[in-house]
Parts: structure tokens; C-alpha cells; sequence
């Protein structure tokens, strides 16, 4: 589409060399109008899930300065090629990333919300520390979480809540070695994908070896130097998460100068080393990391620009279960007491395409995502 008039707000041309493009999409819809909308081309698939965006805000990071304009997408086609050059390329890039369809590391379409059940074999995790220590009681855990919805279990041995400190890799590797051999070995539990929460190379190879298929990072396979090359020989999917700083430390005063869009380039950067390493971008899960290195304005940014990270062209991973997440009222409750703010960021983020939801709460959020899932797939007639 050429020609036409510049679209308000957004400049015609003098952007540096050094400038960068982002698009968040916007104006979502679900339903059968999605699909009616995406049929004549006034919408795109959004992930290739039952969501259409008809617009995109369209972020311009540029000489200390950013800019934010939302536009149609005709209007952002009609200034991508009257810019051209490495901006409309850009553009193109991330609006086929943001449209195309994902699936995980064996190829099924993630054609419904997908939930990783939080098993936590530490004793001092900020929500349930303690009480899953024991093996026969996080694996008698990880079976009730597939029993109330979960399709992912995450098993974790050091715990990287604010102020944590480091587990030795012996400790850990026997907290959670017996429990995911005991899932494993379960019948009732054959289907359901097993996940190591560590960022220490020597705990993902024996939980590799013991069954898990996912890796799951909180320092992007950055913490350990051997963890890329142990990611890179496996055929697991790996969880790459933002984090800024450390545990112990990272929630004291984090700093950014845009947290969404700072979140953005980290992920984009790992995502691309990780490829350069030999691992397939299909292999490859985002996950923005609340709480990680963010205090609750920050959290809230994030949440608010999640379809933004669909531009990375990869599964989202959100987990924002029993967290603070900037109300005083849920700063003040224990992490139990916050399950309706948990379930308001689930059904938020379902809302923002996001895959996968990694919670505690697995039955009350499978509740939200069944609902979920009626609102915005193909409408039934009520006289039908």
C-alpha cells in the first residue's frame, strides 16, 4: 500500500541510525468477530491464537527519547513503506512475529491456555516454602495439580524470591531429583510436561536425565556459563526470563529507563544468542519476569504492555501468581490471601494472548480459563 497522508503523531523519516522500532498490538478482539475481522483484512491473528489485533501502538526509542502512537494497520503499513529502509523492515519482521502461530517443542499448536503448577521443594519460597520439602509430598502435590488442570509442573530446590539467597548445587540437585523421578514414574501423570526451575547447568542435566522437558531460567541461561551449551544439546523447551540483577538484591532499587521496552530488548538479545548457539527459536519461551527485578509501578508497566513481547515471535509465559502486584491491599496480604489479584493478572494476560500461566492456584485458574476460553472462541447461538 503506498501513498496517503502521514499518519498523525508518527515521524516522516529523520530517525537515527540508532533508533528502534517496537509494536504493541491493540484494539484486541475475540470471538467470531476476530475471525470475520482477520477473513477481511482489517485484523491480523494475534499468535495464531482466537485473538485479532486491528491496531498497533507503535514505540520509538531514539536519542533518549521515546514516543508512543497507536494506528491502524493500514495507516502502519502506509508509514513503514514511506519510511522504508531497515524501519520497514522492521515492521515487517515483528508483524510476522506477532501473527504467526506457536507451538511447543513437539509441535502442538497452543490452541488453549496452558498451565505449569508451581512445586516448590524448598523451605523458604515466599508463598509455600516448607511445605513441599518432602519428596513423597511434592510428588503427591505435582499428581492433585494435573488432577485440578495443570499441564506443565515446574519443580524447583533454591528458591529466588526478593532477598534469597544461593542453595549449594548438591542440596538442591537433592531436593529435586527424587521428585521428578517420582513424577516421572507416575502413570496417572504420562502426558504432562516436566519443568526444572534452576538457572545452575549441573541441576538441569540431572533433571534432564530424571524426565523433565523444559527449562526453566531465571537469569535467560545466563547465570552459569555451561547452561547454554547445556540447553543447546538437549531437546527441551527452555524458559527464558527476564530478570535484572540477582535475588538477593534486585527489588532494592531497580532502575530503567523504559521497564516494558527495556524488558523487550533483554529477551529480544537472549532469544537471539540462544538461536546463535545452535537452539531453535521453536524450542524458545519468553517470560517477562514480574517481581524479578521490578517493584510494583514496574510489575504494573509490564502487565499493561504484554502483548507487546508477542513481537519476539515466541510463547509468553507469565507468572504473576501471588505476588504483589501493586494494590495496598494485596501488599499487605500474605501470599495466600492473594488469589483474587492472581486471578485478575490471569485473566488479564488470557486477555493479552499470553500461553502459559505458571500459579499455585491451579483449579481457580483452570476455572478462569475455561471461562475464558467461551468468551473468545467461536460464539454459540443461544437459540441454537
Amino acid at each position: 500500500m503506498s501513498g496517503g497522508a502521514r499518519p498523525a503523531g508518527l515521524p516522516d523519516g529523520g530517525l537515527s541510525n540508532s533508533a528502534r522500532v517496537y509494536l504493541r498490538p491493540v484494539g484486541l478482539v475475540g470471538g467470531d468477530a476476530a475471525a470475520a475481522m482477520v477473513a477481511a483484512g482489517s485484523a491480523r491473528p494475534l499468535a495464531g491464537g482466537p485473538l485479532a489485533f486491528t491496531g498497533c501502538e507503535v514505540c520509538i526509542r531514539d536519542a533518549g527519547r521515546i514516543d508512543r502512537v497507536a494506528v491502524s494497520l493500514s495507516a502502519l503499513d502506509r508509514w513503514a513503506e514511506r519510511i522504508g529502509g531497515r524501519v520497514e523492515a522492521r515492521v515487517a519482521l515483528l508483524l510476522d512475529r506477532i501473527s504467526g502461530p506457536r507451538a511447543d517443542q513437539d509441535g502442538r499448536p497452543y490452541d488453549r491456555p496452558r498451565l505449569m503448577g508451581i512445586i516448590n521443594a524448598t523451605p523458604d519460597s515466599f508463598s509455600d516454602g516448607g511445605a513441599y520439602l518432602d519428596p513423597a509430598a511434592a510428588v503427591a502435590r505435582g499428581a492433585a495439580l494435573v488432577a485440578a488442570g495443570a499441564d506443565i509442573l515446574d519443580v524447583g530446590g533454591e528458591s529466588t524470591r526478593p532477598g534469597a539467597t544461593p542453595v549449594p548445587l548438591d542440596e538442591e540437585i537433592a531436593r529435586i531429583l527424587p521428585v521428578i523421578e517420582g513424577l516421572a514414574a507416575r502413570d496417572d501423570l504420562r502426558g504432562t510436561q516436566l519443568s526444572i526451575d534452576t538457572r545452575h547447568a549441573p541441576v538441569m542435566r540431572v533433571a534432564l536425565s530424571a524426565g523433565a522437558r523444559i527449562i526453566n531460567d531465571i537469569s535467560a541461561l545466563t547465570w552459569d556459563a555451561d547452561s547454554l551449551d547445556v540447553a543447546a544439546a538437549s531437546d527441551a523447551a527452555i524458559v527464558l526470563m527476564h530478570m535484572r540483577g540477582e535475588p538477593a538484591t534486585m527489588n532494592l532499587a531497580p532502575v530503567y529507563e523504559d521497564v516494558a521496552l527495556d524488558v523487550f530488548d533483554y529477551l529480544e538479545a537472549r532469544l537471539e544468542a540462544c538461536i546463535a548457539a545452535g537452539i531453535e527459536r521453536r524450542r524458545l519461551i519468553a517470560d517477562p519476569g514480574i517481581g524479578f527485578g521490578k517493584r510494583a509501578p514496574q510489575n504494573l508497566a509490564v502487565l499493561r504492555s504484554l502483548a507487546l513481547y508477542h513481537g519476539l515471535g515466541v510463547p509468553l509465559l507469565l507468572g504473576a501468581s501471588r505476588k504483589g502486584l501493586g494494590d495496598p491491599g494485596s501488599e499487605r496480604a500474605t501470599p495466600r490471601q492473594r488469589l483474587p489479584s492472581s486471578l485478575g493478572a490471569a485473566m488479564h494476560a488470557l486477555g493479552q494472548g499470553v500461553q502459559i500461566l505458571r500459579v499455585h492456584d491451579v483449579a481457580e485458574t483452570r476455572q478462569i480459563a475455561t471461562l475464558w476460553e467461551r468468551l473468545n472462541g467461536p460464539e454459540a447461538r443461544p437459540d441454537a
